[in-house]
Protein backbone atom coordinates (compact mmCIF):
# COMPACT_ATOMS: atom_id res chain seq x y z
CA UNK A 1 0.00 0.00 0.00
CA UNK A 2 2.65 2.39 1.09
CA UNK A 3 4.23 1.39 -2.45
CA UNK A 4 1.34 2.35 -4.51
CA UNK A 5 0.75 5.51 -2.59
CA UNK A 6 4.30 6.59 -3.30
CA UNK A 7 4.02 5.81 -7.07
CA UNK A 8 0.36 7.31 -7.08
CA UNK A 9 2.16 10.91 -5.64
CA UNK A 10 4.77 10.64 -8.07
CA UNK A 11 2.28 10.17 -10.75
CA UNK A 12 0.13 13.79 -9.28
CA UNK A 13 3.34 15.87 -8.79
CA UNK A 14 4.94 15.09 -12.34
CA UNK A 15 1.34 15.65 -14.07
CA UNK A 16 1.29 19.16 -11.88
CA UNK A 17 4.72 19.72 -12.84
CA UNK A 18 3.88 19.37 -16.60
CA UNK A 19 1.13 21.20 -16.48
CA UNK A 20 3.10 24.19 -14.80
CA UNK A 21 4.54 24.80 -18.14
CA UNK A 22 3.24 27.46 -20.49
CA UNK A 23 4.01 25.19 -23.53
CA UNK A 24 1.84 22.06 -22.35
CA UNK A 25 -2.25 22.58 -22.38
CA UNK A 26 -3.51 20.25 -19.94
CA UNK A 27 -6.85 22.13 -20.14
CA UNK A 28 -9.88 20.28 -20.31
CA UNK A 29 -9.83 19.17 -23.92
CA UNK A 30 -6.02 19.41 -24.08
CA UNK A 31 -4.65 16.98 -21.90
CA UNK A 32 -1.54 15.47 -21.44
CA UNK A 33 -0.07 13.57 -24.64
CA UNK A 34 -1.32 9.58 -24.88
CA UNK A 35 2.37 8.80 -26.74
CA UNK A 36 4.00 6.16 -25.89
CA UNK A 37 8.14 5.22 -25.48
CA UNK A 38 10.14 1.90 -25.15
CA UNK A 39 13.89 3.07 -23.83
CA UNK A 40 16.47 1.06 -23.13
CA UNK A 41 18.80 1.07 -20.57
CA UNK A 42 22.80 -0.15 -20.20
CA UNK A 43 24.39 -0.42 -17.23
CA UNK A 44 27.71 -1.25 -14.91
CA UNK A 45 26.55 -3.31 -12.67
CA UNK A 46 25.54 -7.01 -12.50
CA UNK A 47 21.93 -7.94 -13.30
CA UNK A 48 19.72 -7.25 -10.88
CA UNK A 49 22.89 -6.91 -8.35
CA UNK A 50 21.80 -5.86 -4.86
CA UNK A 51 21.82 -1.72 -4.42
CA UNK A 52 23.33 -1.01 -7.67
CA UNK A 53 21.88 -2.88 -10.04
CA UNK A 54 18.54 -2.59 -8.52
CA UNK A 55 18.46 0.87 -8.27
CA UNK A 56 18.18 1.16 -11.54
CA UNK A 57 15.03 -2.07 -12.10
CA UNK A 58 13.31 -0.08 -9.51
CA UNK A 59 13.73 3.26 -11.80
CA UNK A 60 12.39 1.65 -14.34
CA UNK A 61 9.79 0.05 -12.51
CA UNK A 62 8.52 3.48 -10.92
CA UNK A 63 8.64 5.47 -14.09
CA UNK A 64 6.71 2.97 -16.40
CA UNK A 65 3.97 3.01 -12.79
CA UNK A 66 4.22 6.21 -12.58
CA UNK A 67 3.31 7.12 -16.18
CA UNK A 68 0.44 4.16 -16.91
CA UNK A 69 2.95 2.41 -18.82
CA UNK A 70 3.59 5.29 -21.22
CA UNK A 71 7.47 5.04 -20.76
CA UNK A 72 8.72 1.59 -20.50
CA UNK A 73 12.32 1.08 -19.91
CA UNK A 74 14.41 -2.11 -20.13
CA UNK A 75 17.10 -2.35 -18.21
CA UNK A 76 20.50 -4.59 -19.33
CA UNK A 77 23.20 -5.51 -16.78
CA UNK A 78 26.75 -4.73 -17.72
CA UNK A 79 27.96 -6.86 -20.56
CA UNK A 80 24.47 -7.76 -21.51
CA UNK A 81 24.15 -5.04 -24.04
CA UNK A 82 27.39 -3.12 -23.96
CA UNK A 83 30.19 -3.38 -21.70
CA UNK A 84 30.13 -2.47 -18.18
CA UNK A 85 32.70 0.73 -18.67
CA UNK A 86 30.84 1.74 -22.26
CA UNK A 87 27.81 2.97 -20.58
CA UNK A 88 28.68 7.10 -21.42
CA UNK A 89 29.51 6.04 -25.50
CA UNK A 90 26.18 4.04 -26.09
CA UNK A 91 24.13 6.26 -24.69
CA UNK A 92 26.24 9.59 -25.86
CA UNK A 93 25.85 8.04 -29.91
CA UNK A 94 22.20 7.27 -29.09
CA UNK A 95 22.64 3.45 -29.31
CA UNK A 96 20.28 3.21 -26.59
CA UNK A 97 18.37 6.06 -24.52
CA UNK A 98 19.19 5.69 -21.13
CA UNK A 99 22.31 4.56 -18.81
CA UNK A 100 23.29 4.16 -15.08
CA UNK A 101 26.99 3.94 -14.05
CA UNK A 102 29.31 6.28 -12.23
CA UNK A 103 30.94 9.30 -13.92
CA UNK A 104 34.13 8.77 -12.73
CA UNK A 105 34.47 5.61 -15.17
CA UNK A 106 34.65 8.67 -17.49
CA UNK A 107 38.18 9.05 -16.39
CA UNK A 108 40.68 10.20 -19.22
CA UNK A 109 37.68 11.19 -21.49
CA UNK A 110 35.99 13.70 -18.92
CA UNK A 111 38.10 13.67 -15.89
CA UNK A 112 36.17 16.56 -14.33
CA UNK A 113 32.67 14.32 -14.35
CA UNK A 114 35.05 12.49 -11.51
CA UNK A 115 33.75 15.23 -8.63
CA UNK A 116 30.04 14.08 -9.35
CA UNK A 117 31.17 10.69 -8.35
CA UNK A 118 33.40 10.92 -5.40
CA UNK A 119 36.40 13.38 -4.71
CA UNK A 120 38.77 11.00 -1.45
CA UNK A 121 38.48 12.98 1.35
CA UNK A 122 35.63 15.35 -0.56
CA UNK A 123 31.61 15.33 0.12
CA UNK A 124 29.90 12.81 1.80
CA UNK A 125 26.48 11.26 0.42
CA UNK A 126 24.37 14.23 1.88
CA UNK A 127 27.09 16.83 1.14
CA UNK A 128 26.79 15.75 -2.38
CA UNK A 129 23.60 15.82 -2.97
CA UNK A 130 22.94 19.08 -1.31
CA UNK A 131 25.86 20.54 -3.77
CA UNK A 132 23.77 19.04 -6.95
CA UNK A 133 20.53 19.97 -6.14
CA UNK A 134 20.65 23.18 -4.16
CA UNK A 135 24.33 24.32 -4.62
CA UNK A 136 24.95 25.05 -8.21
CA UNK A 137 26.34 21.31 -9.10
CA UNK A 138 23.54 19.94 -11.39
CA UNK A 139 24.13 23.00 -13.71
CA UNK A 140 27.72 22.84 -14.28
CA UNK A 141 27.31 18.76 -14.72
CA UNK A 142 24.50 19.48 -17.50
CA UNK A 143 26.90 21.89 -19.13
CA UNK A 144 29.27 19.23 -19.11
CA UNK A 145 27.71 17.21 -20.70
CA UNK A 146 26.37 19.03 -23.20
CA UNK A 147 29.14 18.36 -25.56
CA UNK A 148 28.38 14.64 -25.69
CA UNK A 149 24.86 14.74 -26.25
CA UNK A 150 23.99 13.84 -22.44
CA UNK A 151 21.78 14.83 -19.74
CA UNK A 152 22.52 13.67 -16.09
CA UNK A 153 20.69 13.01 -13.13
CA UNK A 154 21.67 12.10 -10.00
CA UNK A 155 20.70 8.77 -9.20
CA UNK A 156 21.55 6.80 -6.08
CA UNK A 157 23.92 7.25 -3.48
CA UNK A 158 25.90 4.21 -1.74
CA UNK A 159 27.11 6.62 1.21
CA UNK A 160 30.94 6.28 2.96
CA UNK A 161 32.23 3.33 1.21
CA UNK A 162 34.91 0.62 3.08
CA UNK A 163 38.30 1.38 2.70
CA UNK A 164 38.66 -2.35 1.00
CA UNK A 165 39.78 -5.72 1.05
CA UNK A 166 43.12 -6.29 1.71
CA UNK A 167 45.64 -9.18 1.50
CA UNK A 168 48.51 -7.91 3.68
CA UNK A 169 48.22 -5.66 6.05
CA UNK A 170 48.58 -1.59 5.68
CA UNK A 171 50.90 -0.54 8.73
CA UNK A 172 52.52 2.35 6.64
CA UNK A 173 52.71 4.28 3.71
CA UNK A 174 54.94 2.16 2.51
CA UNK A 175 52.98 -1.26 2.29
CA UNK A 176 51.24 0.23 -0.76
CA UNK A 177 54.21 0.17 -2.81
CA UNK A 178 53.94 -2.48 -5.10
CA UNK A 179 50.07 -3.43 -4.20
CA UNK A 180 47.98 -4.22 -7.03
CA UNK A 181 44.51 -3.15 -6.24
CA UNK A 182 40.97 -2.41 -7.87
CA UNK A 183 40.56 1.07 -7.33
CA UNK A 184 38.52 3.63 -9.66
CA UNK A 185 38.86 7.35 -10.10
CA UNK A 186 41.09 9.77 -8.30
CA UNK A 187 41.82 6.98 -5.81
CA UNK A 188 43.44 4.99 -8.34
CA UNK A 189 45.91 8.28 -9.09
CA UNK A 190 46.57 8.50 -5.60
CA UNK A 191 47.27 5.14 -5.12
CA UNK A 192 49.50 5.29 -7.83
CA UNK A 193 51.60 8.03 -6.45
CA UNK A 194 51.53 5.97 -2.97
CA UNK A 195 53.43 3.41 -4.97
CA UNK A 196 50.56 1.17 -6.29
CA UNK A 197 49.43 -0.22 -9.21
CA UNK A 198 45.48 0.52 -9.77
CA UNK A 199 43.46 -1.85 -11.37
CA UNK A 200 39.82 -1.11 -13.29
CA UNK A 201 38.04 -4.14 -13.52
CA UNK A 202 34.00 -4.45 -13.72
CA UNK A 203 32.16 -5.70 -11.11
CA UNK A 204 31.87 -9.10 -12.21
CA UNK A 205 35.49 -9.77 -12.42
CA UNK A 206 36.67 -8.64 -8.73
CA UNK A 207 36.05 -11.91 -6.75
CA UNK A 208 37.93 -13.83 -8.95
CA UNK A 209 41.13 -11.63 -9.40
CA UNK A 210 41.36 -11.45 -5.83
CA UNK A 211 40.60 -14.87 -4.86
CA UNK A 212 43.40 -15.96 -7.56
CA UNK A 213 46.10 -13.47 -6.67
CA UNK A 214 45.69 -11.16 -9.91
CA UNK A 215 45.04 -8.31 -7.45
CA UNK A 216 46.41 -8.03 -3.90
CA UNK A 217 43.47 -5.65 -2.62
CA UNK A 218 39.96 -4.31 -3.61
CA UNK A 219 38.01 -1.47 -3.00
CA UNK A 220 34.36 -2.00 -3.64
CA UNK A 221 31.47 -0.87 -1.80
CA UNK A 222 30.94 -1.56 1.80
CA UNK A 223 29.30 -4.79 4.17
CA UNK A 224 26.51 -5.45 2.36
CA UNK A 225 27.42 -5.18 -1.66
CA UNK A 226 31.31 -6.70 -0.32
CA UNK A 227 29.28 -9.93 1.25
CA UNK A 228 27.09 -10.61 -1.62
CA UNK A 229 30.32 -10.84 -3.36
CA UNK A 230 31.99 -12.92 -1.30
CA UNK A 231 35.19 -10.58 -0.96
CA UNK A 232 34.87 -11.57 2.74
CA UNK A 233 36.00 -15.59 1.38
CA UNK A 234 38.74 -14.27 -0.47
CA UNK A 235 40.70 -11.58 2.11
CA UNK A 236 41.33 -11.35 5.29
CA UNK A 237 42.01 -7.73 6.02
CA UNK A 238 38.86 -5.38 5.76
CA UNK A 239 39.62 -1.59 6.29
CA UNK A 240 37.95 1.46 7.04
CA UNK A 241 37.43 4.49 6.42
CA UNK A 242 36.74 4.75 2.64
CA UNK A 243 38.81 7.77 2.23
CA UNK A 244 38.93 6.74 -1.48
CA UNK A 245 35.05 7.40 -1.72
CA UNK A 246 32.72 9.25 1.10
CA UNK A 247 29.80 9.72 -0.64
CA UNK A 248 29.93 7.91 -4.31
CA UNK A 249 26.49 9.65 -6.34
CA UNK A 250 25.35 7.08 -9.42
CA UNK A 251 24.38 8.88 -12.53
CA UNK A 252 21.49 8.22 -14.92
CA UNK A 253 22.59 9.93 -18.30
CA UNK A 254 19.97 10.16 -21.02
CA UNK A 255 20.47 10.63 -24.81
CA UNK A 256 19.68 14.32 -25.22
CA UNK A 257 17.58 13.49 -28.38
CA UNK A 258 15.22 10.85 -26.43
CA UNK A 259 15.22 13.42 -23.57
CA UNK A 260 13.60 16.02 -26.07
CA UNK A 261 11.42 13.70 -27.28
CA UNK A 262 9.61 13.11 -23.75
CA UNK A 263 6.28 15.57 -22.94
CA UNK A 264 6.86 17.32 -20.24
CA UNK A 265 5.02 15.14 -17.63
CA UNK A 266 7.49 12.37 -18.70
CA UNK A 267 10.00 14.70 -17.72
CA UNK A 268 8.95 14.86 -14.46
CA UNK A 269 8.17 12.11 -13.65
CA UNK A 270 12.20 10.33 -14.75
CA UNK A 271 13.25 13.44 -12.78
CA UNK A 272 11.51 13.01 -9.72
CA UNK A 273 11.98 9.20 -10.03
CA UNK A 274 15.88 9.47 -9.86
CA UNK A 275 15.51 11.72 -6.59
CA UNK A 276 13.85 9.22 -5.18
CA UNK A 277 15.87 6.35 -5.98
CA UNK A 278 18.30 8.26 -4.41
CA UNK A 279 17.02 8.35 -1.26
CA UNK A 280 15.50 4.60 -1.56
CA UNK A 281 19.26 3.81 -1.69
CA UNK A 282 20.41 5.68 1.31
CA UNK A 283 17.95 3.46 3.54
CA UNK A 284 18.36 -0.11 1.91
CA UNK A 285 22.18 0.61 2.22
CA UNK A 286 21.96 1.56 5.96
CA UNK A 287 20.27 -1.49 6.40
CA UNK A 288 22.18 -3.72 4.34
CA UNK A 289 25.43 -2.37 5.51
CA UNK A 290 24.00 -2.87 9.17
CA UNK A 291 23.28 -6.25 8.75
CA UNK A 292 26.24 -7.67 6.82
CA UNK A 293 28.62 -6.31 8.91
CA UNK A 294 27.32 -8.39 11.94
CA UNK A 295 28.03 -11.48 9.63
CA UNK A 296 31.73 -10.26 8.94
CA UNK A 297 32.45 -9.23 12.98
CA UNK A 298 31.17 -13.06 14.05
CA UNK A 299 33.76 -14.13 11.63
CA UNK A 300 36.64 -15.33 12.93
CA UNK A 301 38.71 -15.59 9.61
CA UNK A 302 38.57 -11.63 9.13
CA UNK A 303 39.71 -9.07 11.06
CA UNK A 304 38.66 -5.09 10.40
CA UNK A 305 40.65 -2.76 10.93
CA UNK A 306 41.25 0.71 10.73
CA UNK A 307 43.36 2.65 8.55
CA UNK A 308 46.62 4.11 10.47
CA UNK A 309 46.17 8.47 10.72
CA UNK A 310 49.55 8.61 9.77
CA UNK A 311 48.49 6.31 6.38
CA UNK A 312 45.25 8.58 5.93
CA UNK A 313 47.07 11.42 6.41
CA UNK A 314 49.38 10.81 3.36
CA UNK A 315 46.85 9.92 1.54
CA UNK A 316 45.18 13.00 2.00
CA UNK A 317 48.42 14.79 1.03
CA UNK A 318 48.80 12.74 -1.99
CA UNK A 319 44.96 13.75 -2.92
CA UNK A 320 45.40 17.34 -2.71
CA UNK A 321 48.36 17.27 -5.40
CA UNK A 322 46.41 15.35 -7.76
CA UNK A 323 43.66 17.41 -7.60
CA UNK A 324 45.64 20.88 -8.17
CA UNK A 325 47.47 19.04 -11.12
CA UNK A 326 43.87 18.21 -12.94
CA UNK A 327 42.33 21.09 -12.19
CA UNK A 328 45.58 23.09 -13.38
CA UNK A 329 45.59 20.41 -16.71
CA UNK A 330 41.46 21.21 -17.34
CA UNK A 331 39.78 24.21 -17.18
CA UNK A 332 36.05 22.32 -17.25
CA UNK A 333 38.08 20.16 -14.10
CA UNK A 334 39.26 23.81 -12.83
CA UNK A 335 35.66 25.33 -13.04
CA UNK A 336 34.25 22.46 -11.25
CA UNK A 337 36.44 21.84 -8.75
CA UNK A 338 36.32 25.09 -7.88
CA UNK A 339 32.86 24.81 -6.90
CA UNK A 340 32.95 21.83 -5.13
CA UNK A 341 35.55 22.82 -2.91
CA UNK A 342 34.23 25.82 -2.02
CA UNK A 343 31.15 23.99 -1.21
CA UNK A 344 33.07 21.65 0.37
CA UNK A 345 34.35 24.07 2.71
CA UNK A 346 30.89 25.53 3.61
CA UNK A 347 29.15 22.44 4.63
CA UNK A 348 31.99 20.99 6.36
CA UNK A 349 31.40 24.12 8.96
CA UNK A 350 28.13 22.85 9.20
CA UNK A 351 29.01 18.79 9.30
CA UNK A 352 31.44 19.29 11.81
CA UNK A 353 28.80 20.96 14.52
CA UNK A 354 25.76 18.98 13.23
CA UNK A 355 26.72 14.92 12.19
CA UNK A 356 30.00 14.98 13.88
CA UNK A 357 29.37 16.26 16.72
CA UNK A 358 26.44 13.92 17.47
CA UNK A 359 27.84 10.77 16.08
CA UNK A 360 31.14 11.81 18.63
CA UNK A 361 28.86 12.70 21.70
CA UNK A 362 26.42 9.12 20.71
CA UNK A 363 29.68 6.99 21.26
CA UNK A 364 30.39 8.57 24.46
Amino acid sequence: MKRREFVGGIAVAAGLAGCAKPENDCSVGGGISTETFEWDCVTSWPPKFPGLGMAVENLAERVEQASAGRLKIKVYGGGELVPPFEVFDAVSRGVVEMGHDASYYHKGKVDAAQFFTAIPFGLNSMELNAWVHYGGGLELWRELYEPFNLVPFLCGNTAVQMGGWFNKEINDIDDFKGLKMRIPGFGGEVLRRAGGQPISLPASEIFTSLQTGAIDATEWVGPYNDVSFGLHKAARYYYYPGWQEPGPGLECIINKDAWNSLPADLQAIVEITCQSITTDMAAEYTNGNANSLQQILADPNIELRPFPDKVLQHLKAITAEVVAEIMAADPASKKIGKAFYEYLAKVAANSNISERAFLNTREK
